[in-house]
This record gives structure tokens, sequence and C-alpha cells, in this order.
């Protein structure tokens, strides 16, 4: 074990604790618990929305899949995630600022009622369970490594599941963004500097991206077949239209302290994001050409340690230092937020409906409390899914939300013949023809991809639900006109 390298991590982790009890000294109710008060300038907004995806999965995840596929394989992280942040830039973030909530369940029960706003607020809870197991689990990885397996991977869990608990129970989203914006530096700098030395000792840049080229990486359409062409659009539709409507996306664009930083910012956060999602993939493409084969093999069979594997084992203390502090950095701005995310909308829109009495005092301790509960069922969740890949527990937890939550948000902002009667329908279509597509239930998913069903049949649905009624009562109306010219 490398006792140095393990100080500095502790250190760092002491240092995010020391930032959250500050900022916890400045939560006054429930606002600056959830939102940061609608407070935070144009530099804060963008760092807290580019750490909204930059993760586990970022750092480890997307490399290798990669070096094994090129860029179709990752086309829904980081190009459907960080589209999404310029999409919520674009055509979201100014209309819901406008409408001062609290959370995302907040505007369904405004615009539909609070049917649609509870089961909603379900579906985003339930999608956040992959989102943060994959942050617990990644976490336990950098811990049993840091140890050189001195600590089980399990144990890492805990361990690092309580360094992100504290600060986030007591600093809410002022201690999540006020991080963020340290941790996103940290990030930047130690991996820039990383992949300089990285293409150093792979022979210098250019051999790093022939060796890309000759492995045709940079292969970004699927084969022009039917049903390859509609998994690729299922896969990046999945986190460009289904992340749009998550209460971790909406604190952030809350949080601005206005509708033009909302905006902007969401929109340099994931232009930001896809651009700096290549600084990672380079670096293990230096490693396969430093490693060969055994990086090729780490990747196919554990590729989870492929990138901790190459800094440990062939670059300084000083590099090592850097890298564990960017992947820490990236683990902890993701894991605190969408712990703090499914946690408020908990209370705000599920609780506050079993009971609407509760004061603002009452909210914030119930906000707390959330967070823990939350915190120790994601972390059994993660514990018992050990073995199941960080990549593949992120790209499932966003499906749920794109055929139930997408279309009501969109249609309910922009078309004003959307009704609760075609919310209703939508949801119910949406996530029971997604089910339908289940490999347990039928064979379709295998020729079209359940979650592109599903949000077409929510699209469907919404149609139908709000313009059905209208026509027939147009034709009611008709009827009796024509009877009455009748008599």
């Amino acid at each position: 074990m490398n006792y140095t390298l393990v100080s500095f991590v502790v250190l760092y982790l002491l240092g995010t604790l020391a930032v959250g009890v500050w900022a916890g000294t400045r939560i006054k109710n429930t606002s600056d618990f959830a939102i940061a008060g609608r407070s935070l300038p144009l530099i804060m907004v963008v760092t807290t929305t580019f750490a909204t995806w930059f993760g586990a999965e970022t750092v480890m995840g997307i490399p290798a899949k990669f070096v094994q596929g090129g860029l179709s394989a990752i086309v829904e992280d980081p190009f459907g995630a960080g589209t999404c942040l310029i999409l919520v830039g674009m055509f979201f973030a100014a209309k819901l600022y406008k409408h001062n909530l609290l959370t995302i369940g907040d505007f369904y029960r405004q615009r539909y009622g609070k049917g649609i706003e509870v089961f909603c607020s379900v579906a985003i809870i339930l999608s956040y369970l992959g989102w943060v197991a994959a942050q617990i689990t990644a976490l336990g990885l950098v811990f049993s490594v840091l140890t050189d397996g001195a600590m089980s991977q399990t144990t890492g869990m805990i361990v690092g599941t309580l360094a992100v608990l504290v600060y986030v129970v007591i600093g809410g989203f002022l201690a999540v963004a006020w991080t963020d914006f340290i941790q996103m530096i940290v990030l930047v700098i130690g991996l820039s500097i990383i992949a300089f030395f990285a293409a150093d000792l792979a022979g210098g840049a250019g051999q790093v991206l022939d060796m890309a080229s000759q492995a045709q990486l940079w292969n970004f359409l699927p084969p022009p077949t039917f049903t390859e062409i509609a998994f690729f659009i299922g896969a990046a539709l999945t986190m460009m239209l289904g992340s749009i409507p998550q209460q971790d996306v909406f604190q952030r664009v809350m949080s601005a302290k206005d509708a033009p930083t909302a905006r902007t910012g969401a929109i340099i956060g994931g232009v930001s994001y896809i651009l700096f999602a290549f600084v990672p993939m380079f670096i293990v493409a230096s490693a396969v050409i430093v490693m060969g084969s055994d990086a090729l093999e780490l990747a196919k069979n554990d590729y989870q340690r492929l990138l901790p594997t190459f800094i440990m084992t062939k670059m300084p203390l000083v590099m090592q230092i850097l890298f564990f502090g960017a992947l820490l950095s990236a683990i902890k701005s993701t894991s605190s937020a969408t712990l703090l995310a499914p946690s408020t909308s908990f209370v705000e829109n599920i609780l506050k409906n079993l009971r609407p009495e509760m004061t603002d005092k009452e909210q914030l301790f119930a906000m707390r409390s959330a967070i823990v509960v939350f915190a120790g069922l994601v972390l059994a969740y993660a514990i018992s899914m050990q073995g199941t890949s960080i990549y593949e527990l992120v790209s499932g937890a966003y499906q749920v939300t794109l055929v139930g939550a997408f279309v009501p948000l969109l249609t309910g902002l922009y078309w004003k013949r959307a009704t609760t009667q075609g919310a209703i329908v939508s949801v119910a279509a949406g996530v029971g023809v997604w089910i339908l597509f289940f490999p347990q239930v039928s064979g379709l998913g295998e020729h079209f991809p359940g979650q592109l069903a599903g949000l077409i049949a929510a699209f469907a649905g919404m149609w139908a639900g709000s313009m059905m009624p209208q026509a027939l009562k147009n034709r009611h109306e008709l009827v009796q006109a024509v009877e009455g010219l009748g008599a």
C-alpha cells in the first residue's frame, strides 16, 4: 500500500467535508438546501452542470467502451448526455425558471394535477437507483485499488458513501455546488496533465491518434440496417431526452441567479462535457499502446480497472495523486448531486401530499432524513449488483423517465392542448409498451429498442388522450345541433 497516496486522498476527502460543514452554516430554509437559494453565478452553474454527468462512467466506463467499439459504442454517453444539457439550456431552462419551483415534480402538479406529479416523481426517484449505484460501485473500486486490496470493494463502498453523505446532509445543494466548483478544477487540471504524460509514454499524441484511426475507432454511424439504426437512435435518445425530466438537472437550472444564467450555464456545461470526455478516452487509448494486449484484455473482462491499473503501474506518484484526485472529484460530484435530487423530490412531491401541514423546518429535516435513507437503500442495491458494469448501471437508469416523464414535460411547456387525460394516457402507453419489450415479456426487444417504442407510444398517447375527448365533445355538439335543426 502506498501510504503517501492514501494520505493525500484522505486529506482531500476531509477538505470536501469541511466545505460541506461551512455550507451548512448558510442553510436557512428548504430553498437554500434544495436549490442554493437561486443565487449561483454563471461560472458555478457551468461547473455544477458539467459535474452532473462527469462521473465514474465518464472516467472509467466510456473510455473502455471507446477502445472496444469506437464512437458508435458511446453515442448514449457522452454524446446523448451532453446534448441533453444543451437542449435543456436551449428549450427548457428559461421556461422552467419562470415557474419558480422547488422540484421538477412541482411542474407536473401545476400542469396536470397530483396524480401525474406523484407518478412522474416516483419514476424519477427510481431512475436514480442505477445512477447512484454506479458511483458507489466506483468509490468501492477506487478505495480497493488505493489500498492494494487491503480494503474490500464492499467496505470501500460503505466508506465512500459515508464520505459523500456527510457533506450533502449538512450542506445540501449549496455544499454540492461549492464542492463541484472545486472538484471540477481538480478534475480538469489533473486529467489534462495525465493526458500529456500518457501521450509521452505512448510515443506522442500522433501515435495515439494513428492507433485510433487504424482501429477505426472514429466511426460514429452504425451499420446501415433498420435494426442497427433503430438501436443507435434508441441509445442516443435514452440520456439525451430521458435525462431532461430529472431533478438533478432541474436543480442546476433553478439554482442560477436568473433565467439567462440558467440557459447559458446549461449550454456551456453540455458542450464542455462532450469535449472534455475525450480526455479520458485519449488516456485509455494511450494505455492500449503502452500496455498492449494486457490493456485490451482488461478492457474486455474488467474494464473498470483498466485506467487505475495503467496509472498505478506505469506512472509516478505525482500522476497517481493527480489521477485519484480527479477520479474522486468526478465520482463525488455526481454521487452527491444524485443523492440529493431524489430525496428532495420524495419530500416535496410525495411526503408533502401525505403530510401537507409540514412546516418549512420540518420539511428541511425530512429532506436530510430522506438522503440518509436513500443512501442506505442505494448502498444495499450497489452491493447486491456487484459485477454489473458501471456503464450498464448508468445507461439503464433513464429509460423509465424517457418513456414516462419526458413527453408530459415537453408538451406541458409547448403544447397548450395537452391535458391531464392526455398525460395519463401518455404515461400508461409509454410505460406499458416499454415493459412489453422486456426480454422476460416478449422477444420484441431483440428487433426494436423498447425505450424508443415506449417514447413513440407516449407521444401517441398524449395526442390521443388530449384530442379524443375534445373531438368526441365536438361530435356530440354537432349531432345535437343537427338534431335541433331537424326538429
